[in-house]
């Protein structure tokens, strides 16, 4: 977590409100699911958003979490360093965030690093065959909806003027003056 003091006045309520937003099962859940999905020996955090926060923060789980969803040899990131040194688990926490909008989540369901670090909101994923989770929890990846036209029907639609540019039927400047024109005094 960030070193802040006390916040007062609308930043503490805007934070209250995030706070009484805190899902704990919702966090056991996350928790238990990324240690199923990753397979490996990581340990289980004490409950709590502080310790939530502070098992991602340096960016080895989520790491460990993305590589898990690609197949052996395909992983996204190939080395994963446990360095101690903030700016290192940022930059692996950013690697995380690049390989993740790769694998299909939107970049507006995507967090910040910063966010990550500040204790501010996060979480997703989707099934191609490597997740191992609960399958209502995410939204499938989109499939590829491939489109062919011949080429008459593309001669065709170079003759049509779509509605969206509007018309040119009855536009003339008739009437018009010319502006910025000078007043005329006589």
């Amino acid at each position: 977590m960030a070193n802040r003091g006390p916040s007062y006045g609308l930043s503490r309520e805007v934070q209250e409100k995030i706070e009484q937003k805190y899902d704990a099962d919702l966090e056991n859940k996350l928790v238990d699911w990324i240690i199923l999905q990753c397979a490996e020996d990581i340990e289980h955090p004490p409950p709590g958003r502080a310790h939530f926060q502070k098992w991602l923060m340096d960016g080895t789980v989520l790491c460990k979490l993305i590589n898990s969803l690609y197949p052996p040899g395909q992983e996204p990131i190939p080395k994963i360093s446990e360095s101690k040194m903030a700016f290192k688990q940022m930059e692996q926490i950013s690697q995380f965030l690049k390989a993740a909008e790769i694998y299909g989540v939107r970049t507006t369901d995507i967090f910040q690093t910063v966010d990550l670090w500040e204790g501010k909101q996060l979480s997703h994923a989707f099934d191609d065959g490597c997740y191992r989770g609960e399958p209502s929890w995410f939204h499938r990846k989109a499939q590829q909806n491939r489109r062919g036209f011949s080429e008459e029907q593309l001669r065709q639609g170079q003759n049509v003027i779509g509605l969206q540019m509007g018309s040119n039927k009855g536009a003339s400047q008739a009437g018009m003056t010319g502006y910025g024109m000078p007043r005329q005094i006589m």
